[in-house]
């Protein structure tokens, strides 16, 4: 079968090459409308009950994650030169396009009563500009006897002042962010060299923005470094200008294949899809090494370029058929998971790895056919004396140190379950940052000065419309108390509700006193009663207090919403606080008249993080189960099954136990090491079996020697292979994620143990367990 293929590649080859030159011109069109996706929620299934309720709120709120915030810390804030400059800097902003609202200490206000009306209406504190130091000081008085804006917007012990900057929704789901978010650093930056100072930006607009920017610009970068890096290794082993260009030909076409699926299924580049294309090129190479290597030596042996064509094919074919259909597996069983961005990266992947096979399949031969026959330069290294005298090492090693290789083994992987036992699992939302990147530090001076920027809502249901007016009292009693606790909390920042806007009404209503900063009572509730009633429609829109009141409470005074900022307090502490929240809620609240649910991007990510984690263990199984199928079918053998699994759970397993040894632990960038590296390192077995396979056909011979043989006409390009696919992932240890540069090297680490087991301990086993039966290949 093969071989009659390789006579109709050969014999259509013009026609071939022109269908896929049409194909790949098709898919770089798509390629061009590539976009960079913004965000973060889509790790949980849309019919995820938390994903759901998320989504409501959204809804029902708005954004809840949508606020850029910039801090700055000093003790001359209120001195009237700086004062004015952050006030100029407010303007500035202000005039940024699709910037809707700014909160910050120049535009804050207070309630004043009208005598007459006996009504409150908004005042500003800081009501002219310039102001004189003298006036500044009468207005920062007045500001700071309002407990409502401390640890809001200000906090006095650490002398932090915070400015808080809402961006348009669609704006943030959009490429335009990046303008917006520039353009806005860029007045702070100007704000810093002319006073000085020092500010801290932090918030998820800015994160976003800044990890999707980082993400687009590292895949352009890898992408380059991988294709260079394999342009230098190919050059060193073939010593051909043309093998190199026609394998960068072959992984190039790859990149625009993977890049135009992407647009084609409706996706765009993630954290996971950017990681594709260099994907793509580490794994091609393999294919144009072992199709170029097989040329080589069948020209060796024939003489005929199209007798060593033919044979390659028919060799290879079923060959490298597998080791991607392997590799495919590995990846595309993320697909199978039930998080959103892992199906795609499956999809993608697994979709586009059998893409380069056919492209090589293809490509190699038609192009082979119309260049000149091979020179000696170009096949010289099928006799270097350095890999030769390794190969022998190994052949010797496999004969006679059965039993010590097999001890060494038992005794690493007893280390390395050991190193197992204290994995732990634990993430955080910025934890694949480096901890002295600018982002990481700044996000560490919000938590430290005002308990973190990460949002987290309570959403209070009374169950019935204008429930918020029904017993108002005990409500807002309820919504206090929890207040209360969360505040009292070293991860939380006090919480915003309409609870606190009725107390800053309250404190207005006598008179601006401090102390009448509280709950409202029995006879406060009755004047207060009268901000419930409003509605947002044009006559109020203007009242900010108005606004503040609206922007807790939705439409049919059903719902309350009790916002929160908190810290990255981690995957592994923040299920703990949710539940801890939750009880307290259900302490607080009436369970039989309330429903009261924790949403919001903190919860989002949780639930993300623990889908993801549980889809890549569940992958890894998948993967483990699909790869021992196709090696069932393509040997027919549970002798070569057990001999083809073993050496590739080993390095899993030693992967393992060095993140154990080390503390790196499982989150969604580390477990994902595991099923790409047993779907990439099983090629190298198939390769091996393969050949053995081919070797004992048709020959009379005991099975060492045809072990021996094996490991002399596979070791080679396996040694180059490892290596192309090491330096490959090592790459990405170059990244700016942590996340990126765990994949890198625990995947280098496990492809280097995968080569030396597969290359020592394998051939050992077949000499062990296999008998002398013939056992022929699929055609």
């Amino acid at each position: 079968m093969w071989e009659s293929t390789g006579r109709f590649v050969l014999k259509f080859r013009f026609i071939l090459l022109l269908l896929l030159l049409a194909a790949s011109l098709f898919m770089g069109w798509y390629a061009t409308k590539v976009q960079l996706s913004y965000e973060f929620s889509r790790a949980i299934p849309t019919d995820n009950p938390k994903y759901q309720t998320y989504q409501t709120f959204r809804n029902r709120f708005g954004e809840d994650g949508n606020l850029l915030m910039a801090g700055l810390q000093t003790d001359r804030f209120f001195t009237a030169s700086i004062f004015n400059e952050y006030a100029l800097l407010i303007e500035d902003i202000r005039k940024i396009e699709k910037v809707e609202e700014i909160l910050c200490i120049p535009t804050a206000v207070q309630l004043a009563k009208n005598e007459s009306t006996e009504k409150l209406a908004p005042q500003l504190i800081f009501s002219k500009f310039p102001m004189s130091q003298s006036d500044l000081d009468s207005s920062a008085a007045v500001f700071r006897n309002l407990p409502f804006y401390r640890g809001l917007l200000y906090n006095p012990d650490s002398s932090t002042y915070l400015l808080g900057i809402k961006i348009n929704k669609q704006t943030l789901a959009s490429a335009d962010r990046t303008r917006v978010v520039t353009a806005i650093v860029q007045r702070c930056e100007t704000f810093n060299k002319k006073t000085g100072m020092q500010l801290h930006y932090s918030g998820l607009p800015l994160i976003r923005t800044s990890v999707a920017n980082m993400v687009a610009s590292e895949m352009k970068w890898f992408l380059i470094g991988s294709l260079v890096l394999s342009a230098v290794i190919l050059l060193l082993f073939f010593r051909s200008v043309t093998a190199t260009l026609l394998s960068l030909t072959v992984v190039m076409l790859g990149v625009i294949w993977s890049v135009g699926t992407i647009v084609l299924l409706g996706y765009k580049i993630t954290l996971l899809t950017a990681l594709i294309p260099p994907l793509i090129v580490v794994i091609g190479i393999p294919n144009c090494i072992y199709f170029l290597n097989k040329y080589h030596i069948s020209y060796n042996e024939t003489g005929d370029k199209n007798k060593a064509l033919v044979k390659m094919i028919s060799k290879m074919g079923v060959v490298t058929l597998f080791c991607n259909i392997a590799a495919a597996i590995g990846f595309a069983v993320f697909a199978l998971t039930k998080s959103p961005v892992l199906q795609e990266f499956g999809e993608v992947a697994g979709i586009n790895i059998m893409v380069i096979f056919l492209i090589s399949f293809i490509l190699i031969p038609a192009v082979l056919s119309y260049l000149p026959t091979p020179k000696k330069r170009h096949t010289r290294y099928l006799d270097n004396k350095w890999l030769l005298s390794v190969l022998d090492k190994l052949e010797i090693w496999a004969l006679d140190h059965r039993k010590l290789i097999y001890w060494s083994t038992g005794i690493v992987v007893a280390m390395a379950i050991t190193g197992i036992l204290r994995l732990k699992s634990e993430g955080f939302i910025l934890d694949d940052l480096p901890k002295t990147d600018k982002i990481y530090t700044d996000l560490k001076f919000f938590e430290r000065n005002f308990k973190g920027v990460m949002p987290l809502e309570i959403l209070v249901d009374t169950r019935k419309k204008n429930g918020l007016r029904s017993n108002p009292l005990k409500t807002f009693e309820s919504i206090d108390s929890l207040s209360s606790y969360i505040a009292s909390r070293p991860d939380m920042a006090r919480p915003l509700s309409i609870v606190e806007g009725l107390k800053f009404a309250r404190q207005a209503y006598y008179d601006g006193d401090s102390t009448n900063y509280g709950l409202p009572n029995s006879f406060d509730i009755s004047f207060l009663a009268a901000y419930l009633n409003t509605k947002a429609d044009s006559s109020t829109r203007q009242n900010s207090f108005t606004r503040l009141v609206n922007s807790f409470m939705d439409s049919t005074k059903r719902y309350a919403r009790v916002s929160i900022n908190m810290a990255d307090v981690g995957s592994r502490r923040l299920p703990g606080i949710l539940d801890t929240l939750q009880r307290k809620a259900n302490q607080y609240f009436d369970t039989s008249k309330y429903t009261v649910q924790l949403t919001g991007s903190s919860v989002s990510f949780l639930e993300g993080s623990s889908f993801i984690i549980n889809g890549l263990k569940e992958s890894i199984l998948w993967a483990f189960l699909l790869i021992s199928l196709c090696m069932l079918y393509l040997f027919r053998s549970f002798r070569i099954l057990i001999c083809s699994l073993i050496p590739n759970l080993i390095p899993l397993i030693i992967t393992a136990g060095v993140m154990g040894w080390t503390g790196v632990p499982l989150k969604p960038s580390t477990v994902l090491v595991f099923s790409v590296a047993l779907g990439i390192a099983i090629d190298i077995t198939i390769r091996f079996l393969v050949n053995y396979k081919q070797e004992l056909q048709g020959k009379n011979l005991p099975v060492k020697q045809v072990v021996i043989d094996t490991i002399h006409s596979t070791g080679i390009s396996i040694i180059y292979t490892s290596l192309v696919l090491t330096a490959g992932f090592i790459i990405f240890c170059f990244s700016g994620f942590g996340g990126t540069q765990a994949l890198g090297w625990l995947t280098s680490l496990t492809l280097i143990v995968a080569t030396l087991t597969n290359l020592i301990l394998l051939p050992a086993l077949l000499i062990d367990i296999i008998r002398k039966k013939k056992t022929a290949l699929p055609e």
